[in-house]
Formats: structure tokens, sequence, C-alpha cells
């Protein structure tokens, strides 16, 4: 690989998704992002976007080109888990997300709640939630939860994630709770189309009752709009 391309792909590979396409009869090298394609591998439409469903899908593979296999290595950043409130049901997810691969971040301006005894290993922030996104910049390869049932502390961060590249936002409460949150964004001037980002009530419909059955439906959610692409070519 030249450098200038090994170069570029750890700088895209740190801050966005990108996939290095190499000709596996040439050596011939180009790399893919969300916007670029630069290197010496020609590729054609249809090659491009089976390049962006690999990263799309979060999995390397060798693809059939009009000239031959390309093998197709994807560099995604980590994922990403905002949580907002520390509730009884955040401890028993964020060790479920942890597990499964991604880096949680808890927000909780309620110093009581928010506590390192209470959740040892997570990183964590007492800033509004207004405060505290900004800094984080959700994109693509987050996830961004609600769970306090606080339109105080709930909406910020909602509002935060609804303007982000975000690829799941949820959020935790009833029917009815969630028809006042979407009347409240609505008089904050998201359109519905927006608003029907949100996943709420949150989680899949499993029965779940307690806590930790709660975490479980929550996490099936989000890995399923993660994963909706290989679901979809399943079906």
């Amino acid at each position: 690989m030249k450098r200038a391309l090994l170069e570029r792909l750890l700088i895209a590979g740190r801050t966005g998704a990108a996939a290095l396409a190499t000709d596996l009869a040439s050596g011939a090298q180009s790399l893919v992002t969300a916007g670029a394609n630069e290197g010496e591998l020609a590729l054609g439409l249809q090659d491009l976007a089976q390049v962006r469903k690999a990263l799309d899908d979060d999995q390397s593979r060798t693809i059939e080109t009009a000239t031959g296999p390309v093998f197709v290595e994807v560099w995604n950043p980590r994922l990403r888990l905002i949580v907002v409130g520390a509730v009884h049901i955040a401890q028993a997810l964020i060790p479920l997300a942890q597990l499964a691969g991604y880096d949680v971040t808890l927000i909780d301006p309620r110093t009581a709640f928010g506590t390192l005894a209470r959740f040892p290993d997570t990183a964590l922030t007492n800033d509004w939630p207004n405060e505290a996104m900004p800094a984080l910049k959700p994109d693509r390869r987050t996830a961004i939860l609600t769970l306090t049932h606080d339109p105080k502390i709930d909406d910020p961060a909602l509002e935060a994630a609804l303007r982000s590249d975000a690829f799941y936002v949820g959020a935790l409460g009833s029917r009815r709770t969630h028809a006042k949150r979407i009347e409240r964004l609505r008089e904050a001037g998201f359109e519905p189309d927006v608003i029907a980002r949100i996943r709420g009530p949150v989680g899949l419909a499993i029965g779940a009752q307690t806590p930790a059955e709660i975490a479980i439906s929550i996490m099936a959610e989000i890995t399923a709009v993660l994963r909706r692409s290989l679901l979809a070519s399943r079906a």
C-alpha cells in the first residue's frame, strides 16, 4: 500500500466509515469513503455500491467487478451508544452494550444518580445534554437513547439526536408519554418525518417487564436497526 493512501486510510477510519478496495489480480487499490473514491483502482457505480454496502453491513468481503474480484476491507469507527439517564435500566443496558462492542457514554446532570459508584467502567458526564451532546458529535455509527422521562433532560438530547446522523434514536416511555413528546418536538419546529426517527416506546415487543428484560429488548432493537440491510437480504 502506498504511504499516502495508508495515511488517508488511518485518518478516515478514525473519523468516518472507510473501505480499502484491492484488486486481487493487479494489487491496485482505492480508498472509498461516504463521499469520495481515491486511488489507482477504477471502480464503477455498481462496484462502489457494493463497497458501500460492505461498509453498511460492517463486514469485509470479496466483491465481483467487471475487471475481476476485489477485496473490500472495512475500516469503520467503533460503534457508540449515548445513554441519557442514569436509571436502573441503564445499569443493565450498559454492560450489554459494552459486550456488543459499543463505546458507551452516560449523561445525567443529576449527580445523585450519575455516579461512578453506580456505573463503574463507564464514561460519565454530569453535564446537561445540551452541553454534553455537541462535544460528543454523534454520527452514523452512534445510537442515542433517552431514559429519564423528564422533558428537561430528555428533550434537549432528542433535539440534538434528531439533528445528527445517529443511526438509532430511542426514547423510553409509554405511548401517552411519547405522544406528548412528539407534540413538544413539533412545537420546537421539528417536522413529522424527522420526529418519526425516534423509536418510542423503545425496544422490541418481547413482553419485557424487568429492567434487565427491557435492556435486552432495547439492545435487540438497536442491533436490528444497525443490521437492517443484512436482515433485508435474508428476507
